[in-house]
């Protein structure tokens, strides 16, 4: 990495010298009289021909008092370049996929954009599908060497088609992250993130260095780490965008599968703190156990042999006509259905023979399951399938009101939008086979995290 500041601006009272002074880091600057446009009393850091200023670590002066950096935008002293160590997934012709670390340049950011030192970014079940593709993980054998590791898998024939647009071409992954802003453009909103901890969003965070739009950023509190604001984006949005669908709608209550997972259980305790009732729908005794401890009223294990009579009875005392299913593929979306209709039945006045007129909606958000969806219906004629994403929720809601969701993210991401991990890895770590091995298999209470930094 190499840095050259363009001017940081120091209060002196004494007048007309040059002196070079020795920052935090070790290197040297020269601080010269900059009349404009700061006035006759203050005065410019200029960086030392060929010194790089490291700007998270130096932060006082020798003379005066320090008031911040600030960077200019032209061409002439906007020098600031970073290297960056980058997760890359390529899915050739040949049917391979192969994952590998490779170094990219971060060029100078604009007015209204940032440079952010990425020190924590989640393995979700989204970017597993960009990082993975079709792949038979199976198949996954490493290549390189410890510090530059190659992983090689086959991806079946009969699959290629489903990913021809990417096909030759490296993809970088890591829908989000958390880190420290180490460079900022000229506007006052990018100025204003200089050094600040934040959440990011924007693709490619499986790198060292990401360079982003101000608005793809999220300031966090002052000692919240990273870490816990890796995940501060795609679960809490997502937890946050289906309860303003299901008003928007006209539901009172939801139904959630595969409940247990992070963003299971954000939504347990946002429903509680909203009031909304929840059907959480999990795999395992243990994940049940998990969300009963969190306070969750009603929770239905798939893996019962009562399993429809437990679904139609909490969907009964709660009245859901919404569901969000994680899985996408097999029958837990008819399932969910067919128990809503039985649910809605039971409170019918009379009979008809096309069913409940309650509109019943199953969104498909996820695709844990990669089977075939299957339908069987049994649920009258007023239901829907379809799928739903968080982007163009955040788009119909408005800046505004996406605003309104992240600060309420801000202000909770120790609590209601908290997260887990089970272990921290470098880049090169996320490609060890082991480490594959077990968050390829999306199982709950097995989620990654990685650590760029390190």
């Amino acid at each position: 990495m190499r840095a050259t500041v363009g001017v940081a601006v120091v209060g002196n009272p004494s007048g007309g010298w040059s002196d070079t002074h020795e920052g935090a880091c070790g290197n040297e600057h020269r601080i010269d009289r900059f009349e404009q446009p700061w006035g006759p009393s203050k005065w410019a850091l200029i960086p030392w021909p060929g010194a790089g200023l490291n700007l998270a670590s130096f932060a006082e002066m020798r003379y005066g008092c320090w008031r911040g950096l600030s960077r200019r935008s032209s061409a002439t002293d906007n020098t600031m370049g970073y290297t960056s160590r980058q997760l890359q997934s390529t899915i050739n012709e040949d049917a391979t996929l192969k994952l590998a670390l490779t170094t990219e340049e971060v060029s100078d950011p604009g007015p209204d954009e940032v440079i952010v030192r990425i020190e924590a970014s989640p393995l979700n079940p989204s970017d597993l599908g960009l990082l993975f593709g079709p792949a038979d993980l199976g198949t996954a054998r490493a290549e390189g060497s410890a510090d530059d590791p190659v992983v090689i898998a086959d991806v079946p024939k009969g699959l290629l088609s489903s990913v021809a647009g990417r096909l030759g071409k490296p993809m970088a992954v890591g829908n989000e992250g958390g880190g420290v802003v180490v460079a900022a453009g000229g506007s006052e909103l990018a100025q204003s993130l200089l050094g600040k901890t934040v959440g990011v969003i924007g693709g490619a965070m499986y790198s060292q260095y990401r360079k982003l739009h101000v608005g793809s950023c999220l300031a966090l509190p002052e000692g919240i780490t990273p870490r816990q604001g890796a995940s501060c984006f795609v679960n809490p949005l997502t937890a946050l965008g289906m309860l303003e669908t299901l008003r928007a709608e006209g539901h009172s209550a939801l139904v959630h599968t595969a409940a247990a997972s992070n963003l299971g259980q954000m939504l347990v305790k946002l429903c509680q703190s909203e009031g909304v009732p929840l059907v959480n729908v999990v795999r395992r005794p243990a994940q049940a156990e998990l969300l009963r401890a969190l306070g969750a009223s009603h929770v239905v294990d798939s893996s019962a042999d009562s399993f429809r009579q437990d679904l139609v009875a909490a969907l009964g005392e709660t009245d859901a006509t919404l569901a969000f299913d994680a899985t996408g593929g097999g029958e837990l979306a008819s399932q969910i259905l067919s128990a809503m209709e039985a649910a809605q039945n039971a409170k019918a006045q009379g009979y008809s023979r096309y069913g409940s007129s309650v509109h019943k909606q199953v969104y498909i958000y996820g695709g844990l399951d990669r089977s075939p969806t299957v339908l069987k219906r049994s649920y009258g004629m007023a239901w829907g399938v379809g799928g739903w994403l968080l982007t163009p929720l955040l788009q119909k809601l408005g800046a505004e009101g996406a605003e309104r969701l992240r600060a309420r993210v801000a202000s909770e991401i120790t609590t209601t939008f908290s997260s887990h991990y089970t272990k921290e890895v470098s880049l090169a770590g996320a490609l060890a086979l082991d480490a594959i091995a077990v968050y390829g298999k999306q199982a709950t209470g097995e989620k990654y995290l990685i650590n760029p930094s390190l």
